[in-house]
């Protein structure tokens, strides 16, 4: 498992360490995906009772991941969120062993 460096931003809600932690928790575990370190940034957002929104921006060598949820509960956000980026982090994983295979020859 890899590094991760994650920075938590909350808007237009009171930021809680619980919260905090939660989020740092579940994007920790996408660096098992990696070999390299990344940088997270998300930012958890309260628009009104029923749009409470998750985003986050991931950064590793030469990849740049970004998703986005909104739900009522700002703890389902996280969680769907973190199964968007783990389904990009799939999609992605045998386009960059391609290229790799082709830069070989």
């Amino acid at each position: 498992m890899t590094d991760v460096k994650v920075s938590v931003t909350f808007r237009h809600t009171e930021p809680t360490e619980a919260l905090k932690h939660y989020a740092e928790e579940k994007i920790h575990k996408v660096g098992k995906y990696f070999s390299r370190p990344l940088e997270a940034h998300v930012v958890l957002a309260v628009d009104s009772r029923e749009r409470q929104v998750a985003e986050v921006t991931m950064q590793a060598r030469g990849v740049t991941l970004h998703g986005r949820e909104e739900t009522t509960d700002l703890y389902a956000a996280i969680d769907l969120l973190v199964d968007k980026i783990e389904q990009q982090i799939r999609k992605q994983k045998p386009k960059s062993r391609l290229k790799r295979r082709k830069a070989k020859r």
